[in-house]
């Protein structure tokens, strides 16, 4: 078999254009083909692989089918090689219009290993994808029956026969789709290891008219429902989630504001200084916050690594914003294969300003003087971490021969964007960060000297505080996450991308509130090391996300086999990372916006 080549046509071609969508410069459209009757219409042969594993593929030619003599590919866009997708040209002959019927595409002479090579794979539920006029199309390889316990039969069948179907408008086909309704498939039981088995693979053609005028028009789905169409608006979700972030903002706005209130007015009193009644006040769990102004604005520990975490989380509030806006906005073609992977590899290596922006300005700001040395952890804090979980999952789908492994030249390109572009802006980022930090400002004076932390109660420890501050806004998102993974592990197509907008913001808000309260209870306690404290609290919701995962796996998927468990769990740990990032950066600065209203509003000595 010839090798599977990623990008054809001029040597380094790819390189100027890749910098030029990088800044927007061309934009990315796809335009139907428009035929005149009688013309060619190419389809392309994809990809392979078990129907309940969606990330574990293999070329369509590994299989012992049809295969002309000089493959030939098609060229691919970034997105469609990260999505696996390795499209060849096929045997099929089709005309615009003209209606075939069995048409013989090949005879073929199977040996013994062959035949097993196709039993194995019909047993694993393999499927196959091909692609015409960038609509995919897809069937099962063969059939498979198990019937009775005594006698017990096992039969396995291949389809030697497709019939395909298309609908055109115009000059333009809007819907395609194959099928096996009416064929029988050729048994495979009837193999002997000692002489060939003689197949004859035949197709047909049929063309018909609709009055759809484009693709999405068609309610009977882009696939003829090959695949589970469910997805719908889930109502539950939405209340389930209003009505927690109701009870939150009601919280924080209600009953905090009440007691703040009341620590503001007792604390601003005319201090009379009868000491004793002052120790009392201060003595009481709910009022220890004032004590603490000379300490609360203390500098905490590996302030670089805090800073890193909250720019790289900046980073991906926008790019997760920003994917949602676009979709909203229609960007993404759901004919066109990898469109939202190609979206994200941008908007990342564009977004890595944000990063170094705001870390090396909130470093500035709270005294860092290791300028360098916080840029290169910022730009390290996640492509590090991504970088040896990718080389794991690719190393196991190269060696078990899948299309989703990477080859030499997208690894390549992809490099060069992060040299080219994500880390240079990185650093450009910092520079601005650095020269445009202001003064921290902090409403209190910090003591050299810091104040001794009285013992806690079991309840305000770290562990508890990131239990509570992980589940609520995990709880806010719990339905619609199945929805996610359903996608993303699944079969489904999600497009509510307005629901997922509405959730997003849910998501942010119930986790900017509950660090709110988290930290006022804790300040409370008189304990003043909030900074690292208000990151895990809420960042923990990526530990309940990945814990999730490990229960979808088992429960609510049918995934199997070493490639696609890998690549599962590196990719869920990875989501789980980012969701820490993300809700550790929000809840941060709502804590500290938070700490600077209330201690600004208390007056002092």
């Amino acid at each position: 078999m010839t090798p599977l080549p990623t990008f054809q046509g001029r040597p380094c071609s790819w390189l100027p254009v890749l910098l030029l969508l990088c800044f927007g410069l061309i934009p990315v459209v796809t335009s139907e083909t428009h035929y005149q009757p009688g013309d060619p219409v190419m389809l392309y042969v994809n990809k392979v692989g078990p129907y309940h594993n969606p990330q574990e593929t293999y070329h369509y030619y590994q299989l012992p089918v049809c295969c002309p003599e000089k493959i030939r590919h098609k060229s691919l866009s970034l997105g469609e090689v990260l999505d696996g997708d390795r499209m060849a040209e096929s045997m099929y002959q089709i005309r615009f219009r003209e209606n075939v019927e069995k048409q013989t595409l090949c005879q073929m002479q199977l040996t013994f290993a062959q035949v097993e090579q196709l039993r194995q794979a019909i047993e694993e539920l393999y499927y196959f994808e091909f692609v015409v006029d960038d609509l995919p199309i897809r069937g099962f390889v063969g059939y498979m029956e198990e019937s009775g316990f005594l006698p017990h039969s096992h039969k396995i069948g291949l389809w030697t026969h497709l019939d395909f179907h298309l609908e055109f408008h115009g000059d333009r086909i809007v819907f395609a789709n194959v099928s096996v309704r009416d064929v029988k498939p050729h048994s495979l039981d009837v193999a002997r290891p000692e002489e060939p088995l003689d197949l004859t693979h035949t197709y047909s053609v049929h063309w018909s008219e609709t009055s759809a005028e484009r693709r999405g028009d068609r309610r009977h789905g882009d696939d003829g429902g090959f695949f589970p169409r469910t997805l719908e608006i889930h109502w539950l979700s939405i209340i389930n989630s209003m009505v927690l972030v109701f009870l939150l903002v009601g919280f924080v706005a209600v009953i905090l504001m009440r007691v703040l209130r009341n620590d503001l007015a007792r604390y601003n009193l005319d201090e009379e200084p009868t000491s004793g009644s002052s120790t009392d006040d201060f003595d009481q769990g709910d009022n220890g916050w004032k004590i603490i102004h000379t300490d609360v604005f203390r500098f905490p520990p590996c302030r670089g690594l805090l800073c890193a975490v909250l720019g790289v989380g900046a980073q991906f509030l926008a790019l997760g914003t920003g994917i949602i806006i676009m979709a909203l906005l229609g960007m993404f073609n759901v004919h066109r294969h990898g469109a939202i992977n190609s979206a994200a590899i941008l908007l990342y290596a564009l977004t890595c300003c944000i990063a170094g922006y705001v870390s090396s300005h909130f470093y500035r700001q709270i005294g860092g003087e290791r300028w360098v040395w916080n840029i290169i952890l910022t730009t390290s804090l996640f492509s590090v971490p991504f970088f040896l979980t990718w080389s794991v999952v690719n190393s196991v789908h190269w060696a078990n021969g899948s299309t989703q492994a990477l080859p030499a030249t997208t690894i390549l390109l992809l490099l060069m964007v992060w040299l080219l572009v994500g880390f240079p802006l990185t650093v450009i980022g910092g520079i601005f960060g650095k020269n445009n930090a202001t003064p921290f400002d902090a409403p209190c004076r910090t003591k050299n000297i810091a104040r001794e932390i009285p013992a806690q109660p079991w309840y305000k420890s770290t562990v508890v505080h990131m239990t509570i501050g992980g589940f609520l806004p995990f709880s806010a998102i719990s339905v619609e996450l199945y929805y996610i993974f359903a996608t993303v592990w699944g079969r489904e197509q999600y497009t509510l991308y307005g629901i997922l907008f509405f959730v997003f913001a849910i998501l942010l808000s119930v986790g900017a509130c509950i660090s709110i309260a988290l930290t006022y209870f804790q300040l409370s306690g008189e304990d003043y090391r909030w900074w690292w404290r208000s990151v895990l609290s809420v960042g923990s919701t990526g530990l309940f996300i990945f814990f999730y995962s490990v229960f979808y796996y088992a429960r609510r998927s049918n995934m199997s086999g070493p490639v696609q468990t890998v690549e599962f769990f590196g990719y869920s740990f990875l989501t789980a990372y980012v969701f820490f990032l993300m809700l550790g950066t929000i809840s941060f600065f709502s804590s500290l916006k938070f700490i600077r209203y209330i201690y600004v509003n208390l007056k002092m000595d």
